[in-house]
Order: C-alpha cells, then structure tokens, then sequence
C-alpha cells in the first residue's frame, strides 16, 4: 500500500484530496457489504431482520448468522474472502448502532453482540439501499471534494451549474 507522505497527508494542501479519498473508501464498503450479501439468501428472505457479521474469527472467511425480529437465529453463511477487497468493514450506514435498531435482550442476537466478534447488519437497511443513486451521489460529493482544492489551487476559476444545454444555467 503506498502511504501518502506525511506532511502532504496533514496539510491543507490537498484536504479536498482526502476528503474525497475517505468518501470513497466509504462508498467501496457499502457497495461490498451489499455485493457481497447479494451472494446469500438472506436480503430476499424477508424473515431475516439482522444478519451478524463475524469478521474477525478467521481472515480467510466471513461467518453469518442471520437472525429475525425477535433475536432467534434463522440462518447461517459463509463468505470467503480470496482477496482482501472482499472484507466485510463496519459500514455505519448499515450497523444496528447507528441505524438504531432494535435488539431484543437476552435473545440470541443480544448474546452475538455481548461476544464483540464482529458487527451487525439491520437488513432492513441493506434492503433499502440503492447502489446506482449512493454512486451518484458519492460521484457528485467527490467532485465537489475536488473541486475545494482545485479552486483553491487556481485551476478552476468558476463554473457552470447544470448541464450546460439550457440557458438557464448560472455561472459560479
């Protein structure tokens, strides 16, 4: 991996750069986790609430344990990760923290979470999760990540908003 030299990386100089390289980074861990579990039964059994992500037991595999609403355990799978870009990260957009799902205490899925092996992913969430629209939009917030720096830097002086094939467009 090529790190970057560490007073570029800690500058201004190139703050759109990386910022536009950690949206990425985030956008590449969502389109996984719903690539990947689009590899399993579990997005279309509608009996699955939440799925546990073990990703920490073994390097070489991805264990899942599906569960339903009410914490009993309804499934498992495994992933096999035969590149490292197939690693299922926390993605906080689908982690039942920070979509603030419901956990049913002392249920099975309660216990998965106590043993702190993993993560877990509310599929309702995931179901809802539309890749074409968050590539389009992580497109237009790299852009606009770039462009910080480039107006910054000179390089662009102004810009239209638009398509450029009306004539209503304003000039920035």
């Amino acid at each position: 991996m090529i790190h970057p030299h560490p007073e570029a990386s800690n500058s201004d100089e190139f703050k759109g750069f990386n910022e536009a390289r950690r949206i990425m980074w985030c956008h590449e861990a969502r389109a996984r986790v719903y690539e990947r579990f689009m590899q399993t039964g579990f997005i279309d059994d509608a009996n699955v609430a939440a799925v546990h992500v073990d990703n920490t037991s073994r390097a070489d595999r991805v264990f899942l344990v599906a569960f339903d609403n009410a914490g009993r355990q309804v499934g498992v799978d495994t992933l096999y990760i035969d590149e490292p870009n197939q690693h299922l990260d926390i993605t906080p957009e689908f982690d039942h923290d920070f979509t603030g799902m419901d956990v049913v205490p002392d249920s099975h899925l309660d216990q998965a979470i106590s043993r702190e092996n993993g993560w877990v992913v509310n599929l309702k969430t995931l179901r809802e999760y539309e890749p074409l629209a968050d590539r389009r939009a992580t497109q237009r917030v790299v852009f606009l990540a770039h462009l910080q720096d480039m107006m910054k830097n000179g390089e662009v002086r102004g810009f239209l908003f638009g398509r450029g094939d009306s004539d209503d467009t304003d000039a920035a």
